[in-house]
């Protein structure tokens, strides 16, 4: 978490003034409205809070593999006499919290059906669809009853991080980082109307008024590499960017296809149908567009090499892959490519090829603001996001 003396004293001050109501819940809802600044840190808050004021860390409530797995095949139990629902029913939540801790300190092997250790279908207090009705829930979906107190370790945000390949939850996220696109362009353009107001009341001597833009000016060409490895990927950047551009942060935006390198055509449809040529687009979009490209950038190394025409038809004296990337990375003036694979990987291959025509950035939320930030602001030397 990053948190600077501004935000220590804010909290501070929310403190003396009492507005954490003198209680744990409190002091986490007024911590967290003071010290998280973005949905990606939610997920750290609550591990360093359950860390620090639980006692136990956040990984040790994990239990271990073995533990979860049989939790998850939970057993069931469908009658409790009178004296054990008693038993149950007389700790209270920190009482249960204790009890849970020194459960898993002490236990060794699995359990079902008992009335004290981690188990499932019993009656004890610790578990999964168990009869208790009042507990913990540990491991496994929730249960027949649906009456534990809380859940062990439960981390709400666990999925809201910008340092993980996207997917649908992630997009709520991602989209503010494209934003970006919707400042760029003349920060001022002229009111005609306001102009001749202003002309007018200054006797005929020519008063020019600014405003700032009423519409984005940014034009993107999105290009997803699809089929095999990429399938997961290239549907969700598409969604994404498709949302942007209902949400009103492009202009225009334009969508193509390929299939592992563009070999002289982009395609209008995922099934590589319909589309036109490279020397087509660049003909018909100027240098000021945006060039998205999405791929994992992987490949044999004669992939690169193959020989077509603009059409895609292999031809000994067309152009080679590499060549028809170069001819994009060339023709836009601000280009990326946004790939799923491990940074650790863009060091060699046919990544490490691609990286040195395109600035290469994580298709992550973290890797998208950087992207964007890239074409918003500046050209990127070649080679320079290999080193990223």
């Amino acid at each position: 978490m990053k948190v600077g003396a501004q935000e220590a004293l804010a909290l501070a001050g929310a403190l003396k003034a009492g507005l954490h109501d003198s209680s744990l819940d409190g002091f986490y809802h007024v911590a967290r409205a003071l010290l998280v600044h973005s949905e990606t840190q939610l997920d750290a808050f609550d591990q360093a809070f359950l860390f620090h004021f639980q006692g136990v860390a956040s990984e040790a409530l994990k239990l271990t593999e073995e533990l979860l797995s049989w939790l998850e095949e939970a057993k069931e139990r469908t009658d409790l006499s009178p004296e054990e629902l008693a038993l149950l029913e007389q700790w209270d939540p920190e009482e249960l919290r204790r009890q849970l801790e020194q459960r898993l300190k002490e236990q060794t092997e699995r359990h079902d059906g008992g009335n004290r250790w981690v188990g499932t279908g019993g009656a004890s207090a610790f578990g999964n669809n168990g009869v208790a009705r009042q507990g913990v829930r540990v491991g496994g979906t929730g249960g027949r009853q649906g009456q534990a107190l809380w859940q062990a370790g439960a981390r709400k945000y666990a999925g809201y991080r910008d340092d993980v390949v996207l997917d649908t939850r992630q997009m709520a996220v991602a989209l503010r980082k494209l934003r970006a696109f919707a400042r760029e362009g003349a920060a001022e353009e002229l009111d005609v109307e306001e102009s001749i107001a202003a002309t007018a009341k200054n006797a005929g001597e020519l008063e020019v008024v600014t405003r700032p833009p009423r519409r984005p000016n940014t034009r993107v060409v999105l290009c997803m590499d699809v089929g095999g490895s990429m399938d997961p990927y290239a549907h969700l950047v598409s969604r994404l960017f498709s949302v942007a551009s209902q949400a009103s942060h492009f202009k225009e935006l334009r969508t193509y296809y390929f299939h592992n390198c563009v070999y002289g055509k982009l395609y209008a449809t995922p099934q590589l149908t319909g589309g036109l040529t490279v020397p087509e687009l660049t003909a018909q979009v100027g240098r000021h567009h945006k060039l998205v490209m999405v791929g994992d950038a992987s490949m044999a190394p004669y992939e690169l090499g193959i020989r077509t025409d603009a059409n895609g038809q292999y031809r000994q004296e067309g152009l080679e892959g590499l060549t028809w990337l170069m001819q994009l990375a060339q023709h836009f003036e601000r280009n990326v490519w946004l790939n799923p694979e491990p940074r650790g990987s863009w060091r060699t291959g046919s990544i490490a090829v691609i990286a040195n025509v395109f600035p290469m950035f994580a298709l992550t939320v973290e890797g998208l603001g950087e992207a964007v930030n890239h074409l918003t602001r500046g050209k990127t030397p070649r080679g320079a996001a290999a080193r990223r």
